[in-house]
């Protein structure tokens, strides 16, 4: 089992439609979706860069500078970062306190094994093939990681509430 540093977050939705994110390290990033689903995002010091979606729930961050990193959602609003050094949790969806309720009733299940593990680099025909296996399984838009509840293929601001509460980690 895994025990990676676990960082929390809560969202808050701004009028522009972007998404102001807090870190319970200080960190703050202001997000915003792009039209092809990607998100654009910038901090508080001074960097910024990119979150997809790709398929198999694997999320690909390129920093302004070039460096790509990956992630992979593992439910319950819950993001693991590189080899399980990280994982970020969203305070702020009903999936990151039903996560933080079950854990702190010592369920097994939510534990962090190796087999949750994001890649540590893919090959651009991967990426590219993981994006056709999101394609496919949502009809289109983004991958909703099979549970429906933690990503959203829609815009933030959505009249049906349809901004992902977790939206790439």
């Amino acid at each position: 089992m895994i025990r990676p540093r676990e960082i929390g977050y809560t969202d808050a939705l701004l009028a522009d439609r972007s998404v102001h994110r807090t870190y319970e390290d200080g960190r703050q990033e202001w997000r915003r979706r792009g039209p092809d689903g990607v998100v654009h995002w910038h901090d508080g010091r001074q960097g910024g860069g990119t979150d997809e979606l790709l398929g198999d729930r694997i999320v690909k961050r390129v920093l302004a500078d070039g460096t790509v990193t990956y992630g992979r959602d593992i439910g319950y609003g819950r993001t693991l970062w590189g080899r399980g050094d990280t994982l970020t949790v969203n305070r702020t969806s009903f999936g990151g306190r039903t996560g933080a309720a079950l854990v702190g009733l010592g369920v097994a299940g939510l534990a962090v094994t190796a087999a949750q593990l994001p890649p540590l680099g893919l090959t651009p025909e991967e990426e590219e093939e993981l994006r056709r296996q999101a394609q496919s399984s949502s009809g289109g838009g983004g991958d909703d990681g099979g549970d429906g509840g933690d990503w959203d293929s829609g815009d933030w601001g959505d009249d049906d509430g349809g901004w992902s509460d977790d939206d790439f980690g």
